[in-house]
């Protein structure tokens, strides 16, 4: 995890937050209301941090990845509803910011780790040198006419793109049918794949573990977008999935930042001596795994979320 401060902390810049004016979602509002509700509220945190993130700030940047994240979630969550002609445009340029902005943020996290280490490395200067290398180019990214381009169409596509307008029975069916099933039923089957992937936690590859994160998250996020249209029991166990998808997504994420440092290390020293980034640590990663596994067992265990 980054030791970068956090938004509210000594030395941290003010981070933007989105006024909370939108209406909240219902069981009864219909799927395409729903997904404009959601999609727009996350392209405008996306927004909202964007000078700050020039400026430099790691939090800033920190929460404009997170909403580019959630933002990505809801669109594969209302798949195949908004699958039309500008949709695979979308996601080709959102995923070209998302590796603009990951690469500024693994430094981060790895520059984190190395300021707390009991010695810092001799070449602890050229990590803020590359860290600074890569921010410049992540702000000509975030002020190019490609950036603008890329918020404004999401932007007429989220209200208004041609998914909102497809002709026949179906795809009206889909538009107006209530959120509530929907969603139920697509966290229900893709907690199921999920946990089945996650039983071969313990044997995978550091790249299908990556995997494996990532379908965690697109979960975790989804999950959390319905947290207010729950009540009484179906709360309670939505609540409780929460809390164990957090657990495997922190446990994941940082077995993640370990492959990422190393990773990072050798390409900023090839043929050098090895830094501390580099150096596998077996009982670390055998506690993560474990915290995963446990995480899913419990939430294997938890009763259906129903409508």
């Amino acid at each position: 995890m980054s030791q970068f401060p956090r938004s509210g902390s000594k030395g941290a810049s003010r981070i933007e937050r989105v006024p909370r004016s939108h209406p909240r979602l219902s069981p009864v509002m219909a799927r395409d209301t729903a997904f404009r509700l959601l999609a727009g509220r996350r392209l405008a945190e996306l927004t909202a941090n964007h000078a700050t993130t020039c400026r430099g700030d790691p939090e800033a940047l920190h929460q404009m990845r997170m909403a580019l994240a959630r933002l990505r979630a809801v669109i594969s969550f209302f798949s195949p509803m908004v699958a039309d002609s500008q949709r695979r445009q979308i996601r080709l340029e959102l995923k070209w910011l998302h590796a603009q902005l990951g690469a500024v943020r693994d430094l981060d996290v790895a520059i984190g780790r190395l300021e707390t280490a009991k010695q810092r490395p001799l070449d602890y200067q050229a990590w803020k040198a590359k860290r600074a290398q890569t921010h410049r180019r992540l702000v000509r990214g975030l002020r190019s006419a490609r950036y603008r381009r890329l918020i404004k169409s999401a932007s007429g596509w989220i209200e208004n793109g041609p998914w909102s307008i497809a002709k026949g029975k179906r795809a009206a069916m889909e538009r107006a049918s209530p959120i509530a099933v929907y969603g139920t039923g697509k966290l229900m089957r893709w907690q199921e794949k999920l946990l089945r992937k996650g039983r071969k936690l313990r044997d995978m590859s550091v790249k299908k573990r990556h995997r494996l994160r990532l379908m965690n998250k697109r979960l975790y996020y989804s999950t959390e977008f319905f947290k207010n249209m729950y009540r009484n029991e179906r709360l309670t166990r939505q609540r409780a999935a929460l809390k164990q998808l957090r657990q495997a997504q922190k446990s994941l994420g940082r077995l993640n930042d370990d492959a990422r440092g190393r990773s990072l290390a050798a390409a900023l020293r090839p043929g050098r001596a090895r830094t501390s980034l580099q150096d596998p640590d077996p009982k670390r990663e055998k506690r993560l795994l474990r915290s995963a596994a446990a995480a899913y067992r419990k939430l294997a265990a938890l009763k259906p979320l129903r409508v």
